[in-house]
């Protein structure tokens, strides 16, 4: 059992609105080191995890470590039925998580947990060769921009720039962000723009977001909270020569 209170319940929003975009359903862990999670969509393409540590809710309670696996669809619908002045009350009973918001009217919602024992997936251990911040705004900009023309994007980064990239049949785009990073290298790969517009919805989390990446490697992206209490991490896998 458990309870996790937050006031700013926005946090919980803009985190789920991108797990459950890419995710059916995840195992949440609440244990003494916060609240966690990690899946991988049905096509084992991304990798997503959410880690909130105990000092970012208002109020923390976990006596016994505790799993849930939960619907994301059903949790989303009810988290976006918060008002901006709601505090968010997450618990458990048997059988249900329980939301409760505390504001002009005390509302509270049950969910069903879904009934299944599984492992959390766990990341693949990697070592991008660059690692570059960017305001995560303009990767979602640059990603509209590239939608316009394919389905795929090249990021690249050299000792100046971060780019994305695009050719389509009817026409190309590119966008450039000069880094200010000690690049001592080029790389260059190429991923799916939606799945990477799926992942950006993590874009109100944090204002800037960490990118990694190497010629032909999975491209790893972290969201950071200002007060380093919370991350949304995301992996994707590369579209290579053969998938297209």
């Amino acid at each position: 059992m458990f309870k996790l209170v937050l006031s700013d319940v926005k946090l919980f929003k803009n985190s789920f609105e991108a797990i459950s975009s890419i995710v059916d359903e995840v195992v949440c862990v609440i244990d003494s080191e916060g609240f966690r999670v990690t899946a991988m969509d049905r096509s084992h393409i991304v990798f997503c995890g959410l880690d909130l540590k105990p000092t970012v809710f208002d109020e923390f309670e976990c006596t016994v470590p505790d799993k849930i696996t939960i619907d994301t669809d059903e949790f989303m619908k009810i988290l976006k039925r918060a008002k901006g002045n709601d505090t968010l009350t997450l618990s458990s009973d048997e059988g249900n998580v329980i939301i409760k918001f505390t504001g002009d009217v005390d509302r509270e919602f049950k969910i069903r947990l879904i009934d299944i024992e599984y492992e959390s997936p766990q990341p693949p251990a990697l070592n991008p060769p660059v690692s570059v911040e960017v305001p995560s705004d303009l990767v979602n900009e640059c990603l509209k921009d590239m939608a316009l023309f394919s389905e795929k994007v090249y990021f690249m980064v050299d000792e100046n720039y971060f780019k994305a990239i695009t050719d389509g049949e009817f026409g190309d785009a590119e966008a450039a962000y000069l880094h200010g990073e000690n690049i001592l290298e080029v790389v260059k790969s190429c991923y799916s723009v939606p799945k990477l517009q799926e992942m950006f919805k993590a874009s109100k989390f944090s204002d800037i977001v960490e990118i990694a990446l190497g010629n032909d490697m999975p491209l790893t992206l972290k969201f950071k909270l200002v007060s380093d209490d919370g991350e949304m991490s995301f992996l994707l896998a590369p579209r290579l020569e053969q998938d297209e």
